[in-house]
């Protein structure tokens, strides 16, 4: 009888872990990248721009005012389909960005603000006729701790996630090849950790997923309005 229940609490604390990460777009593969950043930017982590160094066990990545620009962290990987995680707190900063590029230019990006999250389609050629398409932008007050972000892109569609806030959209940009997917931070500073990268395969279950999410361009809240000198800086750090 004692093995008994044992096996049932057992079975049951595995039934509650899965029900916590049910899948949504994407079922995660092979680990194709992980670390928990502890060391700070090490190889094969490229910083474009800003500072990036360890911190108390944390990666802090922050905006130097000489650059002119958002600071940027990026990885050089090529991908098809995939899944990331990490997790973020916000130390002072203004905005914090996960970005993916398209071999030519930008793709897409979870862009996160203290009282923001947009999950777009970003511009990916800057003069015409393409343009961003924010799928959904959800107003929050973003607390003082840690937070959770997601990204699935799987054939032509991309999934957002930070803490409980989901949105998805497709686009037949998300077809092409993947590349370079990093952080970007605007102003001092914001913490990072447990970054994770696997490959992804299609949920079969996603045509019923998605039926349960807001429609791409349903949760659209206007967009802060940037102020003063600040907004150049937001703009650039939005760019990379």
């Amino acid at each position: 009888m004692k093995h008994s229940s044992l096996f049932l609490l057992a079975f049951g604390l595995a039934v509650a872990v899965q029900a916590d990460d049910k899948p949504l777009l994407a079922i995660p593969g092979k680990v194709i990248y992980e670390n928990n950043l502890g060391d700070g930017a090490t190889a094969p982590w490229k910083a474009a721009k800003g500072e990036w160094k360890a911190a108390d066990g944390v990666l802090r990545g922050s905006e130097l005012e000489a650059d002119k620009h958002g600071a940027v962290l990026r990885l050089p990987n090529k991908l098809k389909d995939f899944v990331i995680e990490y997790e973020f707190k916000f130390a002072g900063a203004r905005s914090t960005s996960l970005s993916i590029n398209a071999i030519k230019d930008h793709m897409a990006r979870i862009m996160i603000t203290p009282k923001s999250v947009a999950i777009q389609k970003d511009d990916n050629d800057h003069e015409g006729p393409d343009k961003a398409v924010v799928f959904a932008r959800f107003p929050t007050e973003l607390s003082d701790g840690w937070h959770k972000v997601r990204i699935e892109m799987v054939g032509d569609n991309m999934l957002g996630k930070v803490d409980d806030l989901v949105a998805w959209g497709a686009d037949a940009l998300f077809l092409q090849d993947k590349a370079s997917p990093g952080f970007t931070v605007g102003g001092q500073s914001v913490e990072f950790r447990n970054f994770a990268m696997h490959e992804a395969t299609l949920n079969p279950a996603w045509d019923e997923v998605k039926a349960t999410l807001p429609k791409p361009g349903e949760k659209v809240a206007p967009a802060a309005t940037p102020k003063g000198k600040g907004a150049a800086k937001k703009k650039a750090a939005t760019a990379k």
